[in-house]
This record gives C-alpha cells, structure tokens and sequence, in this order.
C-alpha cells in the first residue's frame, strides 16, 4: 500500500517539473463533433445584428452533442452569411464560472474561448482538470476537441487518487 503512494507522489512530482514546459493530457471523452447543433439557455439575450454577435447572461447553459459548457456569460461571435447577415457560429467566450465537460472528464476556469470550426478550446484563470477522481490543476488549458487531447500551461500541480490510472 504504501509503494503505491510513494509512486503516485513521484509521478505528481514529475508532472510537476514538467510544468514549466507545460504538459500534456489524453482527453478521450473530450472527442467531440463539431458539426452538431449548439442550444444555448440563459437567463437574458442581448443581439447585435450589424456586429454578428449575441451576449448570453445569468445560468448560460451550451449544449452541442454530449459536450456541456456553462458560465455566468456568453458571448458568441457569428460569421458573416452569404447575404449579409449573420452565419453559423465562430466561436464563444465565457467568463464567469466556467465548466466544461464531457462524459467522465470536467474543465473548470474563469474563460474559456471556443472555436468551433477547428474545435480548439482555451481555458484559464485558476484551471481544474478532472478526469474522473484525479485531478489536475494549472493556469491555462488548451484543448483539442478533434484529437482528444490538453495541454496544460504554467504551474501544474497534479493529484492521482491510488487504484486508478493516472491520466493520460
């Protein structure tokens, strides 16, 4: 029993001098597609029709597939249609509370800015990564909805609940 916790302090300590590089996880239940419809609920909606942008406020909630983001606001940026008007979605910043998850894995910061076209995600402010009961914790994230993967950046400081993988 008490190997497994010497382990899993080496392996939090190696993470955490991999930190000033930045490191890497697998994030498997972060795949997602990106051509799905995305719903969005919230308390209040201001639109800007010329500027092609929509501010959601209060209890945001966005849906697209099994990926689920929330945060105290919203904006979403739309591109240009072909007549003029507003498009499909760009990308979304939140601010305020954020949390993103997926399946078993959750990301919570205070932004987060998603490109949908390329599913590119960065987070930060005070990063919380969980992957089941393991968690790690750094100043930015940047996640790669395609390829399933993070990055974390800045100060990583890891902790691995023993009898269970560590992340990917």
């Amino acid at each position: 029993m008490q190997s497994w916790w010497l382990a899993a302090l080496i392996v939090s300590a190696a993470a955490g001098a991999a930190a000033a590089q930045g490191t890497s996880v697998a994030l498997g239940d972060f795949e997602h597609d990106n051509t799905l419809p995305v719903e969005i609920t919230s308390d209040a909606l201001a639109l800007d029709q010329a500027a092609g942008t929509a501010v959601f406020t209060g209890a945001v909630k966005v849906g697209q597939g099994a990926l689920r983001l929330a945060a105290d606001r919203l904006e979403v940026f739309y591109a240009a249609g072909a007549d003029g008007g507003s498009g499909a979605i760009e990308r979304m910043e939140a601010s305020g509370n954020v949390t993103l998850s997926n399946g078993t894995e959750a990301a919570e910061a205070e932004r987060a800015s998603y490109v949908v076209a390329t599913g590119l995600v960065e987070m930060d402010g005070d990063v919380l990564l969980t992957q089941g009961r393991n968690a790690l914790a750094s100043e930015r994230l940047r996640i790669d909805l395609v390829a399933g993967t993070g990055q974390l950046e800045g100060r990583v400081q890891t902790i691995f609940v023993p009898g269970q993988e560590p992340p990917r």
